[in-house]
C-alpha cells in the first residue's frame, strides 16, 4: 500500500513507521530535511499537500498531527493553535479524497479519550453519547466530525481516541521520569482520577491491526484494556524504579501551574477498548505493572 501520514516524526508516528516496513510511506512534515534525519531512507516527505499531485494513488491515510495539547497553557491563542492543527489538515485530506477519482480505502485519524469528558469512574466504550462543553471535548468531537465527512467517497474512516501513551522516548512518561527516579513523584489531586493508559507497542499495532486486518470503522478507544486511578499508576511507577511513594501534587497547583489544561490531569476515563478487542485486536499489555517494567527495565 502507499501510506500517506501526518505526524510521522512525533512518538506514535515513529514507532508506527518501523512497522511499515512492506509499504510505500510519505510523510507530510513541516520540516522535510528534519524529519529525513529521523525516519528511514525508504520514506518519501514532503512539506505540502499540493506536491502529491495524485491523491488516485494513496491507498490509506493515517493522520496523527497535533499541537500537544497539555504541553502549554490554555491561553486563547494557544487554544487556537491546538484546534488549528487537528482541524485544518484533516480538512484539507478530506477534501483530497472527496475529490479523488480514485480514493483511499482508509482514512484513520486521530482524537483522544478527552471526548468523553470527565466520567469519573464509570466504565466508558465507544458506545457511550457525550453531550459537553469543555474545551477537550470540543476539540475532539469536531475533529472526529471533520474526519467523518470523508465517507461520501466510500473510504472507511477509523477514529483514534487515544489514551496516555507509555514510552521512554517521549510524551508524559518520559516527562515523569526524573522527579520520579529522585524519589519525587506521587499522585495527582486526589489520585481518584482515571489514567487510560497504553503501550506504545500495543499504539502501533493497533494501528497496523485497523490499517491491515479488519474491515471495520467508526470509534476505537486506544487504551489499555485495565485502566487504572492517577494513584494506581503512580505508586506502580514508583513501584517499577524502586522509589519511595509519599510525595503528592495538590490540586491548586495544578491549576496554578497549567490553568483550565489541568482539567486533564485532574479529571479522567476509565476507558476500555471494546470495539477494538471485538475486531479481534489482542494486547500485549493489558496490566499497568508489566507495561512499566517493558519500558524501564529494558
Amino acid at each position: 500500500m502507499h501510506i500517506l501520514i501526518t505526524g510521522g516524526t512525533g512518538l506514535i508516528g515513529r514507532t508506527l513507521i518501523s512497522k511499515l516496513g512492506d509499504h510505500e510511506i510519505t510523510v507530510l512534515t513541516r520540516s522535510p530535511q528534519k524529519a529525513k534525519n529521523v525516519l528511514p531512507s525508504t520514506v518519501t516527505t514532503i512539506a505540502d499537500l499540493d506536491e502529491l499531485t495524485d491523491f488516485n494513488n494513496i491507498d490509506a491515510v493515517i493522520n496523527l498531527a497535533g499541537e500537544p495539547i497539555v504541553d502549554k497553557r490554555w491561553s486563547d491563542r494557544q487554544k487556537g493553535i491546538i484546534c488549528s492543527s487537528r482541524w485544518g489538515i484533516t480538512e484539507k485530506i478530506v477534501s483530497r479524497i472527496l475529490t479523488a477519482d480514485n480514493p483511499p480505502k482508509t482514512l484513520i485519524s486521530g482524537s483522544a479519550v478527552g471526548y468523553y469528558s470527565d466520567q469519573k469512574d464509570a466504565i466508558v466504550d465507544e458506545s457511550l453519547v457525550v453531550d459537553a462543553t469543555d474545551f477537550a471535548h470540543a476539540v475532539c468531537a469536531n475533529w472526529e466530525r471533520i474526519a467523518l465527512r470523508a465517507r461520501p467517497a466510500k473510504t472507511r474512516v477509523c477514529l483514534l481516541r487515544t489514551g496516555i501513551v507509555l514510552s521512554k522516548e517521549g510524551g508524559a512518561l518520559k516527562k515523569m521520569l526524573l522527579p520520579y527516579q529522585l524519589g519525587l513523584g506521587g499522585a495527582i489531586g486526589d489520585g481518584n482520577q482515571y489514567f487510560p493508559w497504553i503501550h506504545i507497542e500495543d499504539m502501533a499495532n493497533a494501528i497496523v491491526h485497523l490499517l491491515e486486518k479488519s474491515e471495520h470503522e467508526g470509534a476505537f478507544n486506544l487504551t489499555a484494556p485495565n485502566p487504572v486511578t492517577n494513584r494506581e499508576f503512580s505508586q506502580s511507577l514508583a513501584a517499577s524504579l524502586d522509589r519511595p511513594h509519599i510525595l503528592f501534587t495538590p490540586a491548586f497547583a495544578i491549576k496554578l501551574m497549567l490553568g483550565e489544561a489541568g482539567q486533564l490531569l485532574l479529571e479522567g476515563q476509565r476507558a476500555i477498548p471494546k470495539a477494538l478487542e471485538e475486531d479481534g485486536f489482542t494486547f500485549t499489555y493489558k496490566e499497568i505493572r508489566p507495561a512499566l517494567d517493558s519500558l524501564l527495565r529494558q
